[in-house]
């Protein structure tokens, strides 16, 4: 059975049931969704709705208003 000081830090403190956090190991550079991934920006994937999204990106590059310079 628990001592009378354990249960007096458990009521003054709680009980923690939940499991140990781990360090997270994200790397910064890691490429996280599909969109992000340079074939399916560029529409090299052979999907239809890549293509037009790169032929529309590659427009608004080309603008006059959108260089430098």
């Amino acid at each position: 059975m628990a001592s009378d000081n354990e249960i007096q830090y458990a009521i003054m403190n709680g009980i923690n049931f939940g499991k140990a956090k781990s360090e997270k190991k994200d790397d910064p550079n890691k490429v996280k969704t599909k969109a992000r991934k340079k074939a399916y920006q560029t529409g090299s994937h052979k999907s239809g709705a890549a293509k037009h999204k790169a032929e529309i990106r590659q427009r608004v590059k080309n603008r006059a208003s959108q260089r430098k310079g």
